[in-house]
Protein backbone atom coordinates (compact mmCIF):
# COMPACT_ATOMS: atom_id res chain seq x y z
CA UNK A 1 0.00 0.00 0.00
CA UNK A 2 2.79 2.78 0.34
CA UNK A 3 4.08 1.95 -2.95
CA UNK A 4 0.47 2.85 -4.31
CA UNK A 5 0.69 5.84 -1.64
CA UNK A 6 3.73 7.11 -3.21
CA UNK A 7 2.39 6.35 -6.89
CA UNK A 8 -0.11 8.72 -6.37
CA UNK A 9 1.59 11.66 -4.51
CA UNK A 10 3.86 11.57 -7.54
CA UNK A 11 1.12 11.11 -10.03
CA UNK A 12 -0.50 14.56 -8.13
CA UNK A 13 2.67 16.81 -8.38
CA UNK A 14 3.34 15.31 -12.41
CA UNK A 15 -0.55 16.72 -13.15
CA UNK A 16 -0.16 19.79 -11.61
CA UNK A 17 3.30 20.14 -13.85
CA UNK A 18 1.32 19.00 -16.53
CA UNK A 19 3.71 15.79 -17.49
CA UNK A 20 2.32 12.77 -18.91
CA UNK A 21 2.68 9.65 -16.99
CA UNK A 22 2.16 5.83 -17.39
CA UNK A 23 1.44 3.46 -14.87
CA UNK A 24 3.09 -0.39 -15.14
CA UNK A 25 1.51 -3.07 -12.88
CA UNK A 26 2.98 -6.45 -13.04
CA UNK A 27 0.39 -8.57 -13.71
CA UNK A 28 1.43 -12.25 -14.32
CA UNK A 29 4.60 -13.67 -12.99
CA UNK A 30 5.70 -17.36 -14.58
CA UNK A 31 8.27 -18.69 -12.05
CA UNK A 32 10.95 -16.40 -10.02
CA UNK A 33 10.93 -13.13 -10.00
CA UNK A 34 12.62 -10.20 -7.66
CA UNK A 35 8.55 -8.24 -7.46
CA UNK A 36 5.13 -10.35 -7.70
CA UNK A 37 1.54 -9.38 -9.67
CA UNK A 38 0.68 -6.21 -8.17
CA UNK A 39 4.27 -4.43 -8.22
CA UNK A 40 3.59 -0.89 -9.60
CA UNK A 41 5.76 1.92 -10.92
CA UNK A 42 4.55 5.48 -12.08
CA UNK A 43 6.53 6.93 -15.02
CA UNK A 44 6.41 10.47 -16.29
CA UNK A 45 7.66 11.42 -19.88
CA UNK A 46 11.28 13.50 -18.26
CA UNK A 47 11.88 9.78 -17.03
CA UNK A 48 11.25 9.97 -13.45
CA UNK A 49 10.24 6.57 -11.22
CA UNK A 50 7.83 6.04 -8.25
CA UNK A 51 7.85 2.50 -7.23
CA UNK A 52 9.85 -0.30 -8.61
CA UNK A 53 8.09 -3.58 -10.60
CA UNK A 54 11.98 -5.30 -9.91
CA UNK A 55 15.44 -5.16 -8.62
CA UNK A 56 15.91 -2.36 -10.40
CA UNK A 57 17.06 -4.42 -13.91
CA UNK A 58 13.88 -4.11 -15.58
CA UNK A 59 13.96 -0.21 -15.10
CA UNK A 60 15.65 0.92 -18.13
CA UNK A 61 13.76 -0.97 -20.76
CA UNK A 62 10.69 -0.25 -18.73
CA UNK A 63 11.09 3.52 -19.17
CA UNK A 64 11.38 3.08 -23.05
CA UNK A 65 8.47 1.09 -23.18
CA UNK A 66 6.10 3.46 -21.07
CA UNK A 67 7.46 6.46 -22.95
CA UNK A 68 6.31 4.56 -26.32
CA UNK A 69 2.76 4.03 -24.39
CA UNK A 70 2.66 7.97 -23.37
CA UNK A 71 3.25 8.48 -27.21
CA UNK A 72 1.23 6.59 -28.63
CA UNK A 73 -1.77 7.20 -25.76
CA UNK A 74 -2.27 2.79 -26.14
CA UNK A 75 -1.71 0.59 -23.41
CA UNK A 76 1.23 -1.89 -23.88
CA UNK A 77 1.47 -5.52 -22.60
CA UNK A 78 5.63 -6.48 -22.50
CA UNK A 79 6.96 -9.56 -21.70
CA UNK A 80 10.26 -10.38 -20.10
CA UNK A 81 11.28 -13.71 -20.21
CA UNK A 82 14.42 -14.84 -18.34
CA UNK A 83 14.32 -18.51 -18.33
CA UNK A 84 16.55 -18.46 -21.20
CA UNK A 85 20.45 -18.61 -19.76
CA UNK A 86 21.02 -15.82 -22.58
CA UNK A 87 19.01 -13.02 -20.92
CA UNK A 88 21.45 -10.74 -21.73
CA UNK A 89 19.94 -10.63 -25.02
CA UNK A 90 17.05 -8.10 -23.73
CA UNK A 91 19.71 -6.19 -21.82
CA UNK A 92 17.96 -6.60 -18.50
CA UNK A 93 20.05 -9.52 -17.27
CA UNK A 94 17.25 -10.70 -14.46
CA UNK A 95 18.68 -13.48 -13.46
CA UNK A 96 15.61 -14.71 -11.70
CA UNK A 97 15.03 -17.70 -14.03
CA UNK A 98 11.23 -16.43 -14.58
CA UNK A 99 8.52 -14.74 -16.95
CA UNK A 100 7.11 -11.21 -16.12
CA UNK A 101 4.10 -9.72 -17.67
CA UNK A 102 3.88 -6.21 -17.43
CA UNK A 103 1.03 -3.71 -18.31
CA UNK A 104 1.98 -0.38 -19.26
CA UNK A 105 -1.01 2.45 -19.14
CA UNK A 106 -0.60 5.87 -20.17
CA UNK A 107 -2.68 8.09 -17.78
CA UNK A 108 -5.41 10.09 -19.03
CA UNK A 109 -6.69 12.29 -16.02
CA UNK A 110 -9.80 13.06 -18.12
CA UNK A 111 -10.94 9.54 -18.65
CA UNK A 112 -13.33 8.32 -16.01
CA UNK A 113 -12.23 5.84 -14.11
CA UNK A 114 -8.47 5.30 -15.47
CA UNK A 115 -5.97 3.37 -13.43
CA UNK A 116 -4.72 6.34 -11.01
CA UNK A 117 -8.77 7.25 -10.36
CA UNK A 118 -9.62 3.44 -8.91
CA UNK A 119 -5.93 3.67 -7.05
CA UNK A 120 -7.40 7.12 -5.51
CA UNK A 121 -10.68 5.69 -4.39
CA UNK A 122 -8.25 2.77 -2.95
CA UNK A 123 -6.89 4.41 -0.06
CA UNK A 124 -10.03 6.12 0.78
CA UNK A 125 -11.25 3.96 3.41
CA UNK A 126 -9.67 1.38 5.54
CA UNK A 127 -11.60 -0.92 4.19
CA UNK A 128 -10.57 -4.68 2.19
CA UNK A 129 -10.62 -4.34 -1.88
CA UNK A 130 -10.45 -5.99 -4.98
CA UNK A 131 -8.95 -4.64 -7.67
CA UNK A 132 -9.50 -6.03 -11.57
CA UNK A 133 -6.53 -5.30 -14.24
CA UNK A 134 -7.92 -6.77 -17.26
CA UNK A 135 -4.90 -7.81 -19.97
CA UNK A 136 -4.35 -10.35 -22.82
CA UNK A 137 -1.23 -12.25 -23.86
CA UNK A 138 -2.82 -12.73 -27.18
CA UNK A 139 -4.67 -10.21 -28.44
CA UNK A 140 -3.14 -6.38 -28.87
CA UNK A 141 -6.06 -4.90 -27.10
CA UNK A 142 -4.92 -4.75 -23.65
CA UNK A 143 -8.29 -2.94 -21.51
CA UNK A 144 -5.84 -2.26 -18.24
CA UNK A 145 -6.71 -1.70 -14.81
CA UNK A 146 -10.70 -1.73 -14.71
CA UNK A 147 -12.82 -2.33 -11.60
CA UNK A 148 -12.61 -1.37 -8.32
CA UNK A 149 -14.92 -3.52 -5.87
CA UNK A 150 -15.84 -2.76 -2.00
CA UNK A 151 -18.50 -4.55 -0.39
CA UNK A 152 -20.07 -0.64 -0.26
CA UNK A 153 -18.89 0.12 -3.67
CA UNK A 154 -17.92 -0.61 -7.40
CA UNK A 155 -16.32 1.56 -9.54
CA UNK A 156 -15.53 0.57 -13.43
CA UNK A 157 -15.32 0.79 -16.68
CA UNK A 158 -15.99 -2.68 -17.79
CA UNK A 159 -19.16 -3.72 -20.71
CA UNK A 160 -22.03 -5.09 -18.24
CA UNK A 161 -21.85 -8.21 -19.22
CA UNK A 162 -18.59 -9.16 -18.61
CA UNK A 163 -18.22 -6.90 -15.25
CA UNK A 164 -20.87 -9.00 -14.18
CA UNK A 165 -18.85 -12.24 -15.08
CA UNK A 166 -15.76 -10.92 -13.21
CA UNK A 167 -17.94 -9.62 -10.17
CA UNK A 168 -18.54 -13.25 -8.91
CA UNK A 169 -14.40 -14.12 -8.76
CA UNK A 170 -14.47 -10.75 -7.23
CA UNK A 171 -16.86 -11.53 -4.70
CA UNK A 172 -14.59 -15.01 -4.28
CA UNK A 173 -10.95 -12.67 -3.57
CA UNK A 174 -12.76 -10.85 -0.95
CA UNK A 175 -14.01 -13.68 1.10
CA UNK A 176 -10.82 -15.65 0.62
CA UNK A 177 -8.56 -12.56 0.91
CA UNK A 178 -6.34 -14.24 -2.25
CA UNK A 179 -5.40 -12.78 -5.54
CA UNK A 180 -5.66 -14.91 -8.32
CA UNK A 181 -5.65 -14.82 -12.38
CA UNK A 182 -8.55 -15.78 -14.14
CA UNK A 183 -9.44 -16.42 -17.83
CA UNK A 184 -12.37 -15.15 -19.60
CA UNK A 185 -12.12 -16.06 -23.19
CA UNK A 186 -10.13 -13.69 -24.92
CA UNK A 187 -9.46 -11.56 -21.45
CA UNK A 188 -7.17 -12.51 -19.03
CA UNK A 189 -7.73 -11.12 -15.35
CA UNK A 190 -5.21 -9.94 -12.67
CA UNK A 191 -7.89 -10.37 -9.58
CA UNK A 192 -6.15 -8.80 -6.94
CA UNK A 193 -7.12 -9.02 -3.17
CA UNK A 194 -5.43 -5.75 -1.23
CA UNK A 195 -5.92 -5.16 2.49
CA UNK A 196 -5.47 -1.99 4.12
CA UNK A 197 -1.94 -0.75 5.55
CA UNK A 198 -0.57 -1.85 9.06
CA UNK A 199 -2.12 0.61 11.69
CA UNK A 200 0.33 0.09 14.45
CA UNK A 201 -0.39 1.93 17.92
CA UNK A 202 2.67 2.33 20.27
CA UNK A 203 1.71 2.23 23.92
CA UNK A 204 4.42 4.18 25.22
CA UNK A 205 6.38 7.50 24.02
CA UNK A 206 9.81 6.79 25.26
CA UNK A 207 13.41 7.83 23.67
CA UNK A 208 13.07 3.60 22.64
CA UNK A 209 10.00 4.15 20.91
CA UNK A 210 11.31 6.88 18.54
CA UNK A 211 13.30 4.12 16.47
CA UNK A 212 10.42 2.08 15.90
CA UNK A 213 8.41 4.86 14.83
CA UNK A 214 11.12 5.54 12.12
CA UNK A 215 10.79 2.23 11.39
CA UNK A 216 7.44 2.04 10.89
CA UNK A 217 6.21 4.98 8.86
CA UNK A 218 9.15 4.00 6.49
CA UNK A 219 6.84 1.22 6.13
CA UNK A 220 4.03 3.21 5.48
CA UNK A 221 2.18 1.52 8.59
CA UNK A 222 -0.52 4.24 10.09
CA UNK A 223 0.98 4.87 13.29
CA UNK A 224 -0.27 5.93 16.67
CA UNK A 225 2.05 6.86 19.76
CA UNK A 226 0.08 7.09 22.63
CA UNK A 227 1.15 7.91 26.61
CA UNK A 228 -0.29 9.19 29.62
CA UNK A 229 2.60 11.48 29.73
CA UNK A 230 2.05 15.04 28.28
CA UNK A 231 5.70 15.78 28.19
CA UNK A 232 6.65 12.92 26.18
CA UNK A 233 3.53 12.13 23.92
CA UNK A 234 4.42 15.17 21.95
CA UNK A 235 4.08 15.75 18.02
CA UNK A 236 7.46 17.64 18.57
CA UNK A 237 9.02 14.12 19.69
CA UNK A 238 7.69 11.86 17.22
CA UNK A 239 6.92 14.12 14.06
CA UNK A 240 6.53 11.20 11.31
CA UNK A 241 3.74 9.79 13.85
CA UNK A 242 -0.20 9.90 12.47
CA UNK A 243 -1.63 10.46 15.56
CA UNK A 244 -0.04 11.28 19.40
CA UNK A 245 -2.18 11.19 22.13
CA UNK A 246 -2.39 11.74 25.80
CA UNK A 247 -4.48 9.70 27.41
CA UNK A 248 -5.24 7.08 30.03
CA UNK A 249 -4.90 3.28 29.50
CA UNK A 250 -8.47 3.01 29.94
CA UNK A 251 -9.36 5.47 27.73
CA UNK A 252 -7.40 4.06 24.72
CA UNK A 253 -10.01 2.26 22.89
CA UNK A 254 -12.06 4.99 22.86
CA UNK A 255 -9.68 7.00 21.02
CA UNK A 256 -8.32 4.61 18.69
CA UNK A 257 -10.15 2.11 15.87
CA UNK A 258 -8.99 -1.76 15.90
CA UNK A 259 -9.63 -4.16 12.54
CA UNK A 260 -8.33 -6.67 11.59
CA UNK A 261 -4.81 -4.84 10.53
CA UNK A 262 -4.15 -3.00 13.43
CA UNK A 263 -1.36 -4.34 15.89
CA UNK A 264 0.15 -2.90 19.34
CA UNK A 265 3.61 -2.67 20.82
CA UNK A 266 3.39 -2.29 25.06
CA UNK A 267 6.23 -0.33 25.87
CA UNK A 268 5.20 2.27 28.41
CA UNK A 269 7.90 0.85 31.18
CA UNK A 270 5.27 1.25 33.24
CA UNK A 271 3.23 -1.59 34.31
CA UNK A 272 -0.20 -0.51 35.60
CA UNK A 273 -0.52 1.29 32.39
CA UNK A 274 0.56 -1.60 30.48
CA UNK A 275 -1.43 -3.62 32.83
CA UNK A 276 -5.19 -2.27 32.56
CA UNK A 277 -4.28 -1.93 28.35
CA UNK A 278 -3.47 -5.25 28.04
CA UNK A 279 -6.48 -6.74 30.19
CA UNK A 280 -8.73 -4.65 27.79
CA UNK A 281 -6.95 -5.53 24.22
CA UNK A 282 -7.43 -9.19 25.32
CA UNK A 283 -11.12 -8.96 24.94
CA UNK A 284 -10.39 -7.62 21.61
CA UNK A 285 -9.91 -9.58 18.00
CA UNK A 286 -6.42 -8.05 18.04
CA UNK A 287 -4.16 -9.84 15.62
CA UNK A 288 -0.93 -8.97 17.35
CA UNK A 289 -0.34 -7.57 20.99
CA UNK A 290 3.92 -7.23 21.98
CA UNK A 291 4.68 -6.72 25.56
CA UNK A 292 7.82 -5.14 25.79
CA UNK A 293 10.05 -6.55 28.92
CA UNK A 294 10.71 -10.27 30.31
CA UNK A 295 8.47 -13.27 30.00
CA UNK A 296 7.81 -12.87 34.04
CA UNK A 297 6.91 -9.23 33.67
CA UNK A 298 4.05 -10.59 31.13
CA UNK A 299 3.45 -13.88 33.65
CA UNK A 300 2.55 -11.72 36.22
CA UNK A 301 0.43 -9.22 34.10
CA UNK A 302 -1.89 -12.20 33.00
CA UNK A 303 -2.36 -13.97 36.63
CA UNK A 304 -3.06 -10.42 37.76
CA UNK A 305 -5.91 -10.01 35.23
CA UNK A 306 -6.85 -13.66 35.47
CA UNK A 307 -7.14 -12.79 39.50
CA UNK A 308 -9.39 -9.87 38.43
CA UNK A 309 -12.08 -12.20 37.05
CA UNK A 310 -11.16 -12.19 33.51
CA UNK A 311 -11.49 -15.96 31.83
CA UNK A 312 -8.52 -16.28 29.08
CA UNK A 313 -8.41 -18.83 27.10
CA UNK A 314 -5.86 -19.61 24.18
CA UNK A 315 -8.01 -17.59 21.64
CA UNK A 316 -7.25 -14.47 23.94
CA UNK A 317 -3.80 -15.52 24.05
CA UNK A 318 -2.74 -16.36 20.94
CA UNK A 319 -1.90 -12.91 19.53
CA UNK A 320 0.05 -11.88 22.37
CA UNK A 321 3.70 -11.77 22.05
CA UNK A 322 6.03 -11.29 25.29
CA UNK A 323 9.06 -10.73 24.69
CA UNK A 324 8.58 -8.83 22.06
CA UNK A 325 9.98 -8.95 18.75
CA UNK A 326 12.20 -11.87 16.73
CA UNK A 327 15.47 -13.35 18.55
CA UNK A 328 18.10 -11.71 16.15
CA UNK A 329 20.81 -10.47 19.36
CA UNK A 330 19.26 -6.74 19.53
CA UNK A 331 20.38 -4.14 22.22
CA UNK A 332 19.97 -0.88 21.25
CA UNK A 333 16.63 0.95 20.95
CA UNK A 334 17.04 0.90 17.21
CA UNK A 335 17.92 -3.38 16.75
CA UNK A 336 14.81 -3.02 19.50
CA UNK A 337 12.59 -1.70 17.15
CA UNK A 338 14.22 -3.98 14.09
CA UNK A 339 13.03 -7.05 15.85
CA UNK A 340 10.02 -5.79 16.70
CA UNK A 341 8.98 -4.68 13.01
CA UNK A 342 10.41 -7.95 11.23
CA UNK A 343 7.81 -10.27 13.88
CA UNK A 344 4.44 -7.70 13.58
CA UNK A 345 5.45 -8.83 9.62
CA UNK A 346 6.49 -12.51 10.18
CA UNK A 347 2.92 -13.04 12.09
CA UNK A 348 0.63 -10.60 10.04
CA UNK A 349 2.57 -12.34 6.71
CA UNK A 350 1.69 -16.04 8.46
CA UNK A 351 5.53 -16.82 8.29
CA UNK A 352 7.72 -18.57 10.62
CA UNK A 353 10.96 -15.68 10.20
CA UNK A 354 13.29 -18.41 9.59
CA UNK A 355 16.14 -17.85 6.93
CA UNK A 356 15.36 -17.55 3.81
CA UNK A 357 17.85 -20.13 2.72
CA UNK A 358 16.48 -22.66 5.10
CA UNK A 359 12.93 -22.26 3.44
CA UNK A 360 11.81 -25.20 1.50
CA UNK A 361 9.40 -23.35 -0.90
CA UNK A 362 9.20 -20.40 -3.28
CA UNK A 363 10.36 -17.24 -1.36
CA UNK A 364 6.71 -15.84 -2.81
CA UNK A 365 3.22 -17.25 -2.51
CA UNK A 366 2.28 -17.53 -6.66
CA UNK A 367 -0.62 -15.78 -7.63
CA UNK A 368 -3.34 -18.71 -8.23
CA UNK A 369 -3.73 -19.60 -12.03
CA UNK A 370 -7.86 -21.06 -12.28
CA UNK A 371 -7.06 -21.32 -16.18
CA UNK A 372 -11.26 -21.50 -16.60
CA UNK A 373 -13.48 -20.10 -18.69
CA UNK A 374 -16.10 -17.66 -17.09
CA UNK A 375 -19.64 -18.77 -17.28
Amino acid sequence: MKEIRDILKAFSLADKEGKKTALATIVQVEGSSYRRAGARMLITDEGQLTGAISGGCLEGDALRKALLAISEQRNKLVTYDTTDEDDAKFGVQLGCNGIVHILFEPIDPAKANNAIQLLQELVKVRKDAVLVTLFSLNQTEQPGTSLLYRFDKILSSLPINLQQAILFDVQDAMQTKLSFLKNYEDQDAFIEFISPPVAVIIAGAGNDAIPLVEMTTLLGWHTTVLDGRPTHATPERFNKADQVLVVKPDEVLSKVNIDAQTVFVLMTHNYNYDLVLLAQLLQKNCAYIGTLGPAKKLDRMLEEIKANGQSLNEQHLSPVYGPVGLDIGAETAEEIALSIVAEIKSVLAGQSGIPLREKKQPIHARAINTMKLAQ
